[in-house]
């Protein structure tokens, strides 16, 4: 790969991680916690709630895409890779922790938007509509704020394990 297109591919790389980490960041720790203390119990918050993920979802899912594009691309042509499941070195042993981190943030992302983000939208709007159990979305929104800070912990740890990377 020539030097314009490692650069080219750390420059979406950086710019994917900034949408999808911040984002999740931003979300979990200065959005929703302003939103719920601003709105509190108000039928409008449900839906604030709902189109907040609806617009954030399709953006984080494709700065994933990019991330791993990107990443697999960078890593393929950096001089510490010695091919496929090769974990001789400190920085491919460091890197596969980063893919696990990564494998496990999917995941957890995975049912925040298959399972838990649908059953919440059906309860926001039944609720909007009065018809739904608020004790339901209470469930569901503790749910969602448990899944959200592990993918905000888990951020935050793969953000520190490729600074370590960066420094080997």
């Amino acid at each position: 790969m020539t030097e314009a297109a490692r650069a080219l591919s750390l420059f979406f790389h950086i710019g994917a991680t900034v949408i999808w980490i911040g984002g999740i960041l931003l979300i979990t720790f200065l959005v929703t916690p302003e939103l719920n203390r601003a709105l509190a119990d108000q039928p409008v918050l449900h839906q604030l709630l709902r189109r907040l993920r609806k617009r954030f979802t399709p953006l984080g899912n494709l700065a994933l895409a990019v991330l791993i594009v990107t990443g697999l691309l960078q890593m393929s042509t950096d001089p510490n890779y010695e091919g496929l499941l090769q974990f001789n070195n400190r920085w491919s042993r460091a890197l596969l922790i980063k893919h696990l981190l990564l494998i496990i943030m999917a995941l957890a992302g995975l049912v925040l938007q298959l399972i838990v983000a649908p059953a919440l939208e059906r309860t926001s709007l039944l609720i909007e509509r009065g018809k739904g159990d608020a004790s339901e979305w209470q469930r569901l929104r503790q749910r969602e704020r448990r899944l959200t800070r592990l993918l905000a912990a888990l951020a935050v740890l793969i953000l520190a394990v490729s600074a370590w990377l960066a420094a080997i």
